[in-house]
């Protein structure tokens, strides 16, 4: 990694830049927003293409400035809510009111000297000047936006079911994150952003199972979803920091260059199959081109943490690489074909051969003479009556086409699909969203012979949580009105679990080499495991990222192995201040 830092360095102060800006951090429900505009335009955004997340702010601005060319039906009070809301969370992207005013019908009613995003009750002089921002600042040079961090959640759980060799439980999960996040940008040419938290959680039983999997096997290490490094809290929690940060900018007019330690999203879904933000951040170096408003090629170079051993307290975890391309082509104004790539490898050091934007990688690696993990993929969406989104992937990790024409559950045929559709302003009620979504993975798909090239990050899949051996489907209710949000997910998953010592294919870290069988391999293979759940949360913004919720989630597990029956009843009550909602349901 080392090297990508020297290139990264010689391009910095090589190259002039352009006007660029921080990227909205990964969140759900905010992306969902961004998506609706889409759907109702029938077209893609000029300034991104939706598949690759995240999205920077300018762009995103950009996009609402379109809304107002939007013809197809009118707009709800909830819909200018959401586009004032989005233009006030990135107001220095924002033109002023003297520009705009006599063009935009969305800003009419503000009158001079308004400024986009303006606080109606500053704090002190100096703090809430903006809706958006505890403190900004401003001048030629500098544009900083500093907010503090605050997630709250306490419930309470109810686990029955469970076998008369287990005792049964009630149990308080809870979180508590407290933290600070920074953006902005230095002369409008090089953006940065930083986030720091420190936390605290106890999680639901079911967590706890998916704990024992993906855990750090060093006595003493607590597990956290989607994090790094954690140490044990009360028995079962998890005590841990979390710490995002990147610097980007525009090294060419088409070429944008970010370089930080944060998440990635290739997809369009509720999960993704080709990359998910489900795993810890990482290291990486990500190159996007754009040519014209059609094409946009993205290269991920990224610096991976296997923890499947305990290491030495003097020693450094094994790190292992990544290297993914990503070739977005909108065929027409409301479809989209993607191209996906990826090769994860175990060297001492970043091997130069994958740092070529616009080659195979098999190739690569063929001509390296290795045997590293390489995955290809493809994805499609389409818009149409501006009411619907179909989206889906497919992802190869290895097949033989002989294998694959006599059907006979080959473990070489390792392969993943996802297939969704989004329905917003669902049976002609406004800001009523319906999605339906299906994802599934054969056993050993994503695994290779060690931790080392295996597609995971800090020993937690890259792409869906369940890693692979399932079959999942799922449905997403969301009703919008202002300030208030109600959602629902539902979801049925069927997926197989190992005995000691047996490698059916759900675990991604095992060896491939060592599946149980080598023909006759199915979905669910291994003790099947079935789970239904329901999880309803509504949430109330009382003040610009300042949110109150309450969520309720019944989850419901049948599994062979009887020790595995349980139900899972959890109730809970949140405050979060700037801080993106993160679903944990699998």
């Amino acid at each position: 990694m080392r090297r990508i830092v020297y290139v990264f360095s010689f391009i910095v102060f090589a190259l002039p830049a352009w006007a660029q800006s921080p990227f909205v951090p990964l969140n759900a429900d905010y992306y969902h927003l961004i998506d609706r505009i889409e759907i109702r335009r029938n077209r893609w955004a000029e300034g991104f293409h939706s598949t690759i997340k995240p999205y920077n702010r300018q762009s995103i601005i950009q996009l609402t400035d379109s809304l107002a060319q939007s013809t197809t039906r009118p707009l709800s009070d909830t819909d200018y809510f959401n586009y004032n809301y989005l233009r006030d969370d990135s107001w220095e992207w924002v033109p002023s009111p003297a520009d705009t005013l006599a063009l935009d019908p969305f800003t009419k009613h503000l009158l001079p000297p308004a400024s986009p995003g303006d606080s109606r009750r500053p704090f002190l002089k100096y703090f809430y000047r903006k809706k958006a921002d505890f403190y900004n600042f401003q001048n030629a040079d500098v544009d900083l936006h500093v907010n503090p961090v605050f997630y709250f959640g306490v419930g309470n759980e109810q686990v029955t079911g469970l076998s008369d060799t287990e005792p049964k439980r009630d149990g308080q999960p809870f979180v508590n994150t407290r933290g600070i996040e920074v953006r902005g940008s230095i002369s409008r040419r090089l953006g940065f952003y930083t986030f720091f938290a420190d936390n605290q959680a106890i999680f639901p039983r079911y967590v706890e199972d998916y704990a024992r999997l993906y855990r750090r096997p060093d006595q003493g290490v607590g597990f956290a979803p989607g994090e790094g490094l954690a140490k044990l809290y009360r028995t079962t929690g998890a005590d841990f920091l979390t710490a995002r940060g990147y610097i980007t900018f525009n090294a060419l007019k088409v070429i944008n260059l970010q370089f930080g330690h944060d998440r990635n999203f290739i997809g369009n879904g509720f999960r993704s199959m080709l990359l998910s933000d489900n795993s810890a951040p990482y290291l990486f170096l990500k190159f996007s081109t754009r040519i014209g408003r059609n094409i946009q090629y993205t290269n991920l170079f990224t610096q991976l943490q296997n923890t499947e051993r305990p290491v030495a307290a003097d020693s450094l975890i094994p790190q292992k690489f990544a290297a993914m391309h990503h070739l977005s082509i909108n065929i027409t104004p409301n479809i989209n074909v993607g191209v996906f790539e990826a090769e994860v490898f175990s060297r001492d050091r970043l091997d130069l051969s994958y740092l070529n934007p616009i080659i195979l990688y098999r190739y690569v690696e063929s001509y390296r003479g290795s045997a590293d993990n390489a995955l290809i993929g493809i994805d499609f969406k389409a818009n149409f009556l501006s009411h619907f989104q179909f989206y889906s992937q497919f992802i190869l990790d290895e097949f033989l086409i002989d294998s694959l024409r006599k059907g006979q559950g080959s473990v070489t045929n390792k392969f993943a699909l996802q297939a969704g559709l989004k329905y917003i302003d669902a049976l002609t009620i406004p800001n009523l969203d319906l999605q339906a979504e299906l994802n599934l993975a054969r056993p050993y798909t994503y695994s290779h012979k060690t931790g080392q090239t295996s597609y995971t990050h800090y020993n937690q899949p890259l792409a869906h949580p369940l890693g692979a051996n399932f079959i999942e489907g799922i449905g997403i209710v969301r009703y919008q009105n202002k300030k208030l949000l109600l959602n629902g997910t539902f979801g049925i998953m069927k997926f197989g679990t190992d005995p000691p010592n047996r490698n059916y294919g759900g675990n991604i870290m095992k060896d491939y080499r060592q599946a149980f069988r080598q023909e006759g391999n199915f979905i669910g293979q291994g003790r099947t495991t079935m789970v239904t759940y329901a999880d309803a949360r509504v949430s109330y913004m009382f003040r610009h990222n300042v949110f109150v919720e309450g969520r309720y989630l019944y989850r419901f597990q049948d599994s062979q192995f009887n020790q595995n029956d349980y139900v899972n009843r959890v109730a809970s009550l949140a405050l979060r201040w700037n801080f993106g909602y993160r679903s944990l349901v699998f």
